[in-house]
């Protein structure tokens, strides 16, 4: 019986000692170093980007040009990675180590509050559409009263789910951290996975 322990014990230290040197050779010792930019989970942790100044008056980050924002995000301790210059640096995890772009929104200053409650209590009058900048739609309301209240109830959900909004194409002014809403589309550039019948 002790026999058969200490064969088992030999083939899992030798397993383990095969791991670790496959690792070391190809993993560690054996990679190239990747680019900043180019950082896999654990070593650009989630939180380690500084949150862009924020602009109080449209919601956005100040440094939003064309849908995008520049930010600087912090490497995490002991990561050694590449810069756009090809020089290559270790991190601490206390400085800036690159510039990244994130998302943003492009907003004119229509107010999602405000057009979700002129469309809540005003609705019947197409206060909404007039304040979004849809004149003729709002005057049609105004006229049927709301299309009798049928074209209040679906304009309110339209507006509420950020389907309908300012009529020059630009976002609603959604707190930062409030409830902004990302529409799912399929294109031809998206990728389509074949369904398996069962």
């Amino acid at each position: 019986m002790a026999a058969h322990w200490l064969c088992l014990r030999f083939w899992v230290l030798l397993g383990w000692f095969s791991c670790v040197l496959n690792h070391l050779t190809t993993g560690v010792l054996g990679e190239k170093l990747d680019s900043c930019g180019n950082l896999r989970l654990g070593q650009y942790p989630s939180g380690s980007a500084l949150d862009p100044k924020i602009d109080e008056a449209t919601q956005e980050a100040e440094s939003c040009r064309g849908r995008l924002a520049w930010v600087e995000c912090l490497p995490a301790p002991n990561i050694t990675c590449r810069l756009d210059n090809g020089t290559e640096l270790r991190f601490s995890g206390e400085e800036v180590g690159f510039n990244k772009t994130a998302p943003c929104r492009n907003v004119t200053g229509y107010s999602y509050k405000v057009a979700v409650a002129l469309s809540l209590f005003l609705g019947w009058l197409g206060a909404d559409r007039f304040y979004l900048g849809y004149p003729a739609l709002g005057l049609l309301k105004f006229c049927t009263v709301g299309f009798c209240g049928i074209g209040s109830l679906m304009d309110f959900l339209l507006i509420t789910m950020q389907i309908v909004g300012p009529s020059d194409g630009s976002d609603y002014i959604v707190d930062y951290y409030g409830a902004r809403l990302t529409r799912l589309s399929i294109n031809n550039d998206t990728y389509r996975r074949t369904q398996l019948s069962p």
